[in-house]
């Protein structure tokens, strides 16, 4: 697979050698918690590893990547495209920083960026949607600089730190986001 290249950031496969730096974030408190119950904390070592491998082993229509730096590959987080839809030309959109230095630095934004264009561009997808927990400001913000667009809620669907918590449904439509960036 190619990379798709930012001007800070490339998205690249995964690769064995992410191991370790999966491991970090996917037991760091931060990094996992707005994430789904799949990734709370303790994850034990053969955990992660079965993750990667699933990764690694994707069937051929989703689309997983890591973020890495330009400059040196090294791995950052990670961005898929996951619960694919040929039919309806949908996925969802999962996304994670797992480096702590690089959250809050645009990383996200850029990205997802990438993601989109690729997603709109190269796999023909028509509609991308993602669930975020209503309290992570962060991550609207992002997500709202990337085209994505309020479209309901579920109330009370996640719970957190001993309290259940609204989940937002955002979505991006290819032809919003095309007419958005003039393409």
């Amino acid at each position: 697979m190619g990379h798709i290249i930012g001007e800070h950031i490339v998205l690249r496969e995964y690769r064995q050698e992410d191991l370790p730096a999966i491991r970090a974030w996917a037991n760091d408190a931060e990094a996992t918690h707005y994430l789904s119950h799949i990734f709370l904390p303790p994850q034990t070592l053969p955990m992660t590893e079965d993750f990667l491998q699933r990764m690694l082993n994707s069937p051929f229509n989703e689309y997983h990547f890591i973020i890495a730096d330009k400059e040196t590959l090294d791995y950052i987080g990670q961005v898929d495209l996951l619960n694919t839809n040929a039919l309806n030309r949908t996925a969802e959109l999962g996304v994670v920083i797992g480096a702590a230095q690089k959250r809050g630095c645009g990383v996200g934004t850029e990205a997802i960026t990438l993601l989109l264009r690729y997603a709109f561009l190269q796999a023909n997808l028509n509609r991308i949607d993602i669930w975020v927990n209503a309290e992570n400001a962060r991550a609207i913000r992002c997500y709202e600089k990337c085209g994505f667009v309020h479209e309901g809620a579920r109330r009370q669907a996640h719970f957190a730190d001993g309290g259940y918590h609204d989940l937002l449904l955002m979505g991006a439509l290819r032809q919003e986001w095309l007419t958005a960036r003039n393409l």
